[in-house]
């Protein structure tokens, strides 16, 4: 094949789908001039970004940044996170290795992670299935340190997951078993750092359910009904650390001797603190006593690092995609976004695979991200994105380039409307840019999403949105289910889409990036989205 036109950009806009056009869709209520522009006059089409269209179990469940991005690096669709973990509890697979006969003779087994049925980074569902089979393996001992959502899930959620928790392991009690909940706090205040964005949250985690430090609570409920009474704006994403005791005492500090695992599926959450666990070598806090423990992760969460050293599932096993394909015909790319997306544009794409696949054919530019709330810095960093790929395109070696606009989806989990008006407008601005630049360069700029969020801001039952006792709207602070658009500007105005486009999974934007820039896709590939000349 002849390339049609070269450069290809691809601009992913992280979490902004097609919503209803209504009040609490943050693009339809905000001026963007640039994206109305661009759908009345260019070719373009909705695609599926969830459910069995990104390999997830069902059509349920929401898309997220991580299988969107493997989607389309893969032009396939593998299983994913949640659909592998599920098929491997249905078996008994999962129950089956070394790994869990040992965690089960320790003295103690800890379960740790994100407690939702959000199924993005993990599901409740899991880890119950996980202390049944404890119980029935005879685990005498076992302690649950919940990290409460807000961000997958309804913002004021957690006690829909914590009350039938303690409950369940009440009647453990009751029946001779020492089980119990030992710590917890909000995912984006301990724990669950990623892209080693701040640290700092994964020391308070560690401080948290390894040394049991923190404010201390009788029960978790009791725990998060006196933090929605003293902070009434506060979700459940932000919950400060918590830690059970009785009678002073911590009731589950983690010690030598004891089996540990981190029930997420979801890799870029889970890395930090298994690295806490296992790194000899780690010094970004300090970790002392750091006790010897088993730890596992329920998967692999980075296939090239070996993090963590022993998983119960094994994750997707995504080979040929769309970057190794393009190193292979001797193509340069490049690829940039801010640290809170910088690993979707590159690991994820690339088949969750570190580093670069060829020094000399890719350059990977990361562009720190601020470490505050993102709705007080919603414009986020998407003018440096924009600065940086506008000047890899004036150099002229670049074939192809893809770059993510973190600020949809970012902004739009913090329930915060406004501030995602902002985040959207931010992104308009950066696209008109953009599109100025790839055009002088005379080539084509793909824009489309991952999946969906900040067109979706408030919590719907069908077409009724629902309210609290005041009459207020709920906040949605999650994915949605809505598609994406992919749009497709050819500076040379040739290009048209394919009969078959609309309703296709991003997937097949994998297939349409290797064929604009002159590769032919392998023939697992899902079909391309455009008519080639």
């Amino acid at each position: 094949m002849s390339a049609v036109r070269r450069p290809v950009v691809l601009c992913i806009l992280d979490g902004v789908g097609l919503g209803r056009g209504e009040d609490d869709d943050a693009w339809a209520t905000t001026p963007t001039p640039n994206l109305d522009h661009f759908l009345a006059t260019r070719p373009w089409v909705p695609l599926a970004a969830h459910g069995r269209a990104v390999g997830l179990p069902t059509d349920d469940d929401m898309g997220n940044s991580e299988v969107g991005h493997n989607a389309m690096g893969a032009g396939r669709v593998f299983d994913q996170g949640a659909k592998l973990v599920e098929n491997a509890i249905g078996d008994g697979s999962i129950f089956e290795s070394d790994l869990w006969r040992e965690l089960v003779s320790r003295p103690t087994l800890h379960f740790m992670g994100l407690l939702s049925d959000g199924n993005v980074h993990s599901h409740v569902e899991h880890l119950y299935a996980m202390i049944a089979r404890a119980c029935g393996d005879g685990v005498s001992r076992l302690r649950v340190h919940v990290l409460t959502d807000g961000r997958d899930v309804a913002a004021r959620s957690a006690l829909t997951w914590v009350e039938p928790l303690e409950r369940l392991l009440a009647e453990h009690r009751e029946a001779g078993r020492d089980y119990r909940i030992a710590s917890g706090g909000g995912r984006m205040h301990i724990t669950m750092d990623r892209y080693e964005a701040d640290w700092e949250m994964v020391a308070r985690g560690w401080r948290c359910h390894v040394h049991g430090r923190g404010r201390t609570f009788p029960t978790a409920s009791e725990a998060i009904r006196t933090f929605y009474a003293e902070d009434p704006d506060i979700d459940d994403q932000y919950l400060p650390a918590f830690v059970i005791a009785e009678d002073g005492e911590p009731v589950g500090r983690i010690e030598d001797g004891h089996g540990v695992v981190f029930f997420n599926f979801r890799g870029d959450r889970a890395i930090e603190i298994s690295r806490a666990f296992e790194d000899d070598s780690l010094d970004t806090f300090d970790r002392a006593p750091r006790p010897e423990v088993l730890y596992a992760g329920m998967m692999e969460y980075d296939g090239d690092l070996h993090v963590p050293k022993r998983y119960l599932v094994a994750p997707p096993s995504i080979d040929d995609t769309v970057g190794e394909r393009l190193v292979g015909a001797g193509l340069q790319s490049f690829a940039c976004s801010e640290t809170q997306k910088y690993g979707h544009v590159t690991f994820f794409f690339n088949g969750n695979r570190s580093g670069l696949i060829d020094p000399k054919l890719e350059r990977y530019q990361e562009i720190p991200s601020d470490s505050l709330p993102f709705d007080q810095r919603p414009w986020m960093k998407a003018a440096e994105i924009t600065d940086a790929t506008i000047k890899a395109l004036s150099e002229g070696r670049f074939d192809h380039l893809r770059i993510n606009y973190a600020n949809g989806d970012m902004v739009g989990h913090t329930g915060n409307l406004a501030a995602t008006r902002v985040a959207v407008a931010t992104v308009d601005l950066c696209l008109g840019r953009l599109w100025k630049a790839v055009r002088k360069a005379g080539g084509i700029l793909l824009v489309t999403a991952d999946h969906g969020n900040a067109e979706e801001m408030v919590q719907r039952k069908g077409d009724r949105v629902l309210t609290d006792a005041d009459g207020r709207p709920l906040v949605r602070t999650s994915h949605s289910l809505n598609p994406v658009p992919f749009v497709v500007l050819d500076s040379q105005d040739g290009l048209a889409l394919r009969d078959d486009a609309a309703g296709g999974s991003i997937a097949r934007i994998g297939t349409t990036l290797l064929q604009l820039c002159g590769v032919s896709a392998p023939d697992d590939y899902l079909p391309g989205l455009v008519e080639l000349p």
